[in-house]
């Protein structure tokens, strides 16, 4: 998933901390070496990368820690008052090469908030809102710590560490808040030759911003070296094994601290499950195909609601879409008047985005409907300008968080870019239009990102097994936009222990999203370690 540059992921929206939705839209995200191997898959897989799934596994470390990393397993953290009534914060050193822990530390941030009682304690709960880029210490401190059932905060002490190059955690920076805005709003659905010239040299400017702002910690921000991270708090909160509950992004990380430490994996929960085993066109070319279904469910709900700008009762889906996209069209001619305090209007991409972003929550669907009515009808584009700034996680100052920026320094560290040149996309189009014919072509353009990033992948897909493992709670939504259903049911089936939980309905992923039967199964496992019968089905 790249950098979400017309969408991409996250936030739930409604009570929900937002970042949960982050999916890194586009590119998805895969698994990087970052000290792991993985064992070689045949050259035809790799000639096949941007169609076929991985042969190659994950291999697991050594069980023994290395003597140079025994400083790291061994620190103390010093505790203190976060600010937040309730929570207390450290920061923890872990080496910023494995393979070279002589080399320099990255400082990462860490939060908790203690088993409130009653009940036996637990441990500690490890938790991750997904992304790649949004701050689990946000989540912790919004949502999880005291939102999360109260009998799971009573019996766990409530963790978070924001990954390398994330919020607190020595965050990567590329652009300004005023380069931001213009990044935002270049055109992803070029009509020439000069608008694609356009759109590549945003591109550029983007990843030269974030090379110059970290040369060397942009080399050590894979999902890999952040599991790895994990294991030495682990070690540091006097855990014998890790117990988690990841949402879209955060199930591959889960899945590959599961897949490079088995014997120390604890009660997983991997919610919005994403499939490592395929290379970046195709995750982006079936999240396509997510944001597609998502659409023709609200397309459908939209229809029977008295409010619905896009159409009524006797409009078909198909044709809801195409209306939506002939307003985008409209507007990538004439950008609509927003009443923003920076002068910024509604543009194509804007727009398109803040539709992207509602799609992650049915919830948003009524916010929606009226932002589309106030374009649409009235001319007036603050509605979707709030949706996408939301998205984007622009502040009222004109700051944004470095959600976008992290979250392309680990997409494009994960894996070889899904284009390397416009030319190929050009070839991709109609397969993407095909997947989707309202985001299709803005989604494939957004996935040429990484082509022009400053520093070369490290890692490639592949599978994941973690044989040796407890069960492994893998959940997936039948709709779910930013991380499609059949990513659930692939990595469940390559975990030797996955249990594969599903919620029937609409969104980006299913824990605490109002369903009895998919909660109750959760907090059981939490509570008891009884995995789901593997194939459960909620509603």
């Amino acid at each position: 998933m790249d950098t979400r540059r017309t969408h991409r992921r996250t936030r739930t929206g409604g009570t929900r901390f937002r970042a949960t939705l982050l999916t890194a839209a586009l590119l998805a995200t895969a698994c990087s070496a970052g000290g792991a191997s993985t064992s070689a898959g045949s050259p035809a897989a790799k000639a096949a990368g941007a169609t076929e799934a991985a042969t190659a596994t994950l291999t697991p470390l050594p069980k023994a820690t290395p003597a140079e990393l025994s400083p790291y397993y061994e620190q103390k953290l010093g505790w203190r008052d976060c600010g937040v009534p309730g929570f207390q914060c450290a920061t923890m050193k872990a080496p910023l090469d494995y393979a070279k822990p002589a080399d320099g530390d990255v400082r990462l941030a860490v939060a908790r908030k203690k088993a409130t009682g009653p009940g036996k304690r637990l441990g500690s709960l490890l938790v991750n809102p997904g992304g790649p880029g949004g701050s689990a210490i946000g989540y912790l401190q919004q949502y999880a710590g005291i939102g999360y059932p109260a009998k799971v905060r009573a019996q766990y002490d409530m963790v978070a560490v924001d990954p390398r190059g994330v919020a607190r955690s020595e965050p990567v920076e590329c652009l300004d808040g005023r380069e931001m805005d213009a990044y935002t709003r270049t055109d992803v659905t070029p009509d020439d030759a000069g608008e694609t010239d356009e759109l590549v040299d945003a591109y550029k400017e983007f990843a030269e911003g974030c090379g110059a702002d970290a040369p060397k910690l942009l080399r050590h921000v894979s999902t890999v070296e952040a599991a790895r991270d994990m294991d030495v708090l682990r070690a540091v909160l006097g855990d014998e094994k890790l117990t988690y509950v990841g949402a879209s992004y955060g199930t591959f990380l889960g899945a590959t601290y599961a897949g490079l430490f088995p014997d120390r994996t604890g009660r997983l929960v991997l919610d919005g499950a994403m499939d490592p085993s395929l290379p970046a066109r195709r995750l982006n070319l079936e999240q396509t195909e997510g944001f597609e279904t998502a659409f023709q469910s609200f397309a459908k709900d939209c229809v029977k609601q008295p409010d619905c700008p896009l159409g009524d009762k006797d409009t078909t889906p198909d044709q809801i879409g195409k209306n939506l996209k002939s307003f985008f069209d409209d507007l990538d001619a004439k950008p609509l008047p927003a009443g923003d305090a920076d002068g910024r209007k509604l543009t194509e991409s804007l727009a398109t985005t803040g539709v992207i972003a509602a799609m992650y929550d049915e919830g948003a669907w009524q916010q929606l409907r009226e932002s589309l009515t106030s374009a649409i009808k009235e001319k007036d584009g603050a509605g979707l300008l709030i949706l996408s700034d939301s998205y984007y996680e622009r502040e009222a100052d004109g700051g944004y968080s470095n959600l976008m920026f992290a979250n392309a320094a680990v997409n494009c560290l994960d894996l070889p870019a899904a284009f390397s040149s416009p030319d190929e996309v050009r070839d991709a189009l109609p397969d993407f239009e095909k997947a989707s014919p309202v985001f299709g072509e803005g989604l494939a353009w957004s996935s040429l990102n990484c082509a022009y990033w400053p520093v070369k992948p490290t890692g490639e897909p592949h599978r994941i097994e973690a044989a040796g493992a407890t069960p492994i709670v893998v959940v997936g939504t039948t709709r779910d936009p930013a991380t499609p259903y059949r990513w659930a049911e692939a990595l469940s089936d390559q975990l030797t222990s996955g249990h594969l939980l599903t919620y029937e309905g609409d969104g980006h992923t299913a824990y605490g999203r109002g369903s009895s039967c998919i909660d109750s199964a959760i907090n059981t496992y939490l509570l008891t370690g009884t995995a789901p019968e593997d194939g459960k089905r909620c509603s």
